[in-house]
């Protein structure tokens, strides 16, 4: 029988399969004892498990390459810490060698027991992690009762869930899911922004999918507008037909724009720049025809590993960068590490109380002797192979800057007095992801060169609300008047003063913020490769001197209605 079912398109793609529906994680398993003769054999079951969940998350990590791989493996490296908690491994142990407990039965008292604990705590940071330990235990208890084929039949089907981890996506998409569809998470959230990166569709909110779908049922899914049918008719079927045509041309469109300008309708040349991490990602940039890269993340050379990177291993990668750009400008940031991330150098705190607030990005550089110095000396070195440029994440105070370009000018004067060929300016930026800095930009924006607009952490600080926490899905959004005026009032400041800025965040890459962000006076993105051809082809179909004439009328809107009505009607006139 056909119905229908509406939820937030998360991500855009038509996909046609049948349902496959996993009912939200839950070990109602009964209480079972083992006798002492077994009590081995079960510890033995229990640790091949662990084992082999072990070896998927090492070989899924060892397949990801490039942004995939930075916004996936912060989650595996997680879950890899996680299945290596003595807490945990040692308190399974116990239960199954002290209580005779069979494996199953341990592993639901572990979990609730580590749970507890997280639930009690009174940080939402910490409290948020029993997804993570839900997601790990479930992983154990499914490799327990796995059978060769388990796996299979995956290809051609939409998954139905309560959620989805961030770390399955690429594992769905690789074993052939075709769409997935949640009853619960946000169009904002890690999962979804995956997703799109993946081009894999993807419906969130469909608050009635679990109750109303069953397996085996045939859907479609529009992820653009959030339809879910199921037994769609013969009128369904066409449209989702055309919609599949309509996406193949607009894939075809897309590619023949790779070597276009991006230029407005009024002759102006906007600057788009692509965010990346290795090789991969700044080859795919290059041949997009970007301007350069205008975030490269330097945390990959930290995380899973237990030592430091040395300055030659640094120097090397960011010398590759440079070199593969071939002359085009390339935007290198400090490293941003902290305790949200699964870090075994021993750099970030382990008990942080709250990660987000805590020692992380140009603090903790500041913080480690060292750490920043040998950076610094590495990217100094790269600079002599083609244009190079520092930016400093998570910057608060102009003391931070004063003492990063004190720091960055001795290391220059070392680094010529040893014989190293470096270039003669290395501009030096501040990323504006902390509302204080951004506040406080006039009293620091003479000691920096350019000016980068972090939109994911600044809406979240300003806003007192985590993207990831579902209840706040409506509170966490870029179109808040305060975030507006705040974004305003840095690109007016730095184009006064004559200083380059670019927005990195998840907004720059979002087509339909294109209006905005030009009406504001934003000349440069910065952008994960995935959707670089879509905001290229949205810039080009805009007038900027309409959208900056425009401006006052979208700074007057009070509230977040207001600002999508003014969108509306950018899109209804271009």
């Amino acid at each position: 029988m056909r119905q229908t079912f509406f939820g937030h398109g998360a991500s855009r793609g038509s996909a046609l399969g049948r349902a496959r529906v996993r009912l939200p994680h839950a070990l109602e398993v009964a209480e079972e004892h083992i006798a002492p003769e077994q009590v081995e054999s079960e510890l033995q079951r229990l640790h091949a498990a662990i084992d082999t969940v072990r070896a998927e998350m090492h070989a899924l990590r060892e397949r990801l390459h490039g942004a995939l791989a930075h916004e996936v493996g912060e989650f595996l490296d997680l879950h890899a810490l996680l299945l290596d908690d003595p807490e945990l491994l040692q308190g399974l142990d116990k239960l199954i060698r002290s209580g005779r407990y069979a494996a199953d039965y341990a592993l639901r008292l572990q979990r609730d027991r580590i749970a507890a604990v997280f639930e009690a705590m009174d940080d939402a940071y910490f409290r948020s992690r029993v997804d993570d330990i839900d997601q790990v235990i479930g992983r154990i208890h499914a490799a327990l009762h796995r059978h060769d084929g388990d796996m299979q039949g995956v290809a051609g089907e939409i998954l139905v869930a309560d959620n989805v981890a961030p770390a399955e996506l690429a594992q769905l998409q690789a074993q052939g899911v075709m769409a997935i569809v949640t009853a619960a998470g946000s169009a904002l959230s890690h999962s979804a922004i995956l997703a799109r990166s993946l081009h894999l569709p993807l419906v969130v909110g469909a608050a009635q999918a679990l109750q109303k779908i069953n397996d085996g049922d045939v859907l479609t899914v529009d992820g653009a507008s959030g339809t879910i049918v199921v037994e769609p008719n013969a009128d369904d079927l066409r449209a989702h037909r055309g919609r599949m045509r309509e996406h193949a041309r607009e894939r075809k469109q897309l590619h023949r724009l790779r070597r276009e300008p991006t230029r407005t309708l009024d002759g102006i040349d906007i600057k788009l720049y692509a965010n990346a991490e290795s090789r991969d990602d700044v080859a795919e940039a290059h041949a997009l025809g970007t301007a350069g890269v205008g975030l490269y993340r330097t945390e990959f050379l930290f995380l899973q590993r237990s030592e430091l990177p040395t300055e030659e291993e640094q120097f090397r990668a960011y010398r590759d960068v440079v070199l593969g750009m071939t002359g085009r400008s390339v935007t290198i940031r400090t490293l941003d590490l902290g305790a949200d991330k699964a870090d075994r150098t021993g750099l970030a705190l382990r008990d942080e109380p709250n990660p987000a607030l805590g020692l992380r990005g140009v603090r903790l550089s500041l913080a480690r002797d060292g750490l920043l110095e040998t950076q610094l000396r590495a990217l100094l070195r790269a600079s002599g192979y083609g244009p190079l440029r520092i930016l400093v994440p998570m910057v608060s105070s102009r003391e931070e800057i004063k003492r990063v370009r004190a720091l960055l000018d001795r290391v220059a004067a070392d680094l010529r007095r040893e014989g190293h060929e470096i270039a003669d300016q290395v501009p030096l930026g501040a990323m504006i992801e902390v509302p204080a800095a951004a506040i406080a930009l006039p009293s620091f924006i003479g000691a920096i060169d350019f000016l980068s607009i972090g939109t994911n952490d600044l809406v979240q600080y300003l806003l007192a609300a985590d993207r990831n926490n579902e209840a706040l899905g409506e509170l966490y959004t870029p179109l808040h008047p305060a975030v507006l005026r705040l974004i305003r009032d840095v690109i007016r400041l730095a184009r006064a003063r004559g200083k380059s800025v670019a927005v990195c965040g998840e907004m720059a890459g979002d087509p339909s913020f294109a209006p905005l962000l030009l009406a504001l006076g934003l000349e440069e993105f910065s952008l994960h490769p995935a959707t670089l051809l879509e905001l290229r082809r949205a810039i080009r179909g805009l007038d900027l001197s309409t959208l900056r004439a425009r401006a006052p009328a979208l700074l007057r809107a009070g509230d977040r209605q207001g600002i999508e009505d003014w969108l509306r009607k950018a899109g209804a006139a271009s």
